[in-house]
């Protein structure tokens, strides 16, 4: 039996709109959720295999998808959201009730800070931007699927199209490499 990717993989991936203009996240709670709006559509969403992005329940991965951080805008119950660890790079912002991830912040210098990681899924919009590729792929392995099944894993993510990697797409890997060599003097600020 094939393993359970993510609904909006398993279930078919579905094109989005080039043109979509954004739309309200929700997290889980039946009363009172808190709503995220989202003034634009995601870029380089994806599907994420690490330990630290918010899955639905029996998914292996994330789909996570970024926006830039001025796009994004708590509009309900923000007092439920609480940053569940303060120490991490990505300030993830979840229901304190819930548990549900309503979107991730940069706090600290680095390549993607001005962006914010948000899961498109908790939205009724239709339109936003299907998973590109599939990162950090092993690192299911870590939280304990057998090493076994990870070629299925790959496998399965082709059969839909997608290219998998063990860390981020090449294009997302050759920003961090600009920035760092800008950030060091290697390369100038303005390409």
């Amino acid at each position: 039996m094939a393993p359970t990717l993510h609904p909006l993989i398993d279930n078919g991936i579905t094109k989005g709109d080039p043109n979509f203009s954004g739309g309200t996240l929700r997290c889980h709670c039946r009363s009172k959720p808190v709503e995220v709006l989202l003034g634009g559509n995601v870029a380089h969403n994806h599907a994420c295999g690490c330990s630290k992005c918010w899955k639905p329940a029996g998914s292996l991965f994330s789909v996570v998808g970024v926006i830039p951080r001025e796009q994004v805008k708590v509009t309900a119950n923000e007092e439920k959201l609480h940053i569940i660890d303060d120490s991490a790079v990505i300030l993830r912002n979840a229901c304190k009730e819930c548990g549900v991830h309503m979107y991730g912040r940069i706090e600290k210098p680095h390549p993607f800070k001005g962006l914010d990681f948000v899961h498109v899924e908790l939205s009724d919009q239709k339109g936003w931007q299907e998973p590109q590729f599939a990162a950090f792929v092993s690192s299911i392995i870590e939280q304990g699927f057998n090493p076994k099944g990870t070629d299925g894993v790959r496998r399965k993510f082709k059969s839909v199209g997608l290219e998998t990697y063990d860390t981020l797409s090449p294009t997302l890997v050759d920003l961090i490499s600009t920035w760092t060599a800008q950030q060091n003097g290697r390369l100038p600020a303005k390409l």
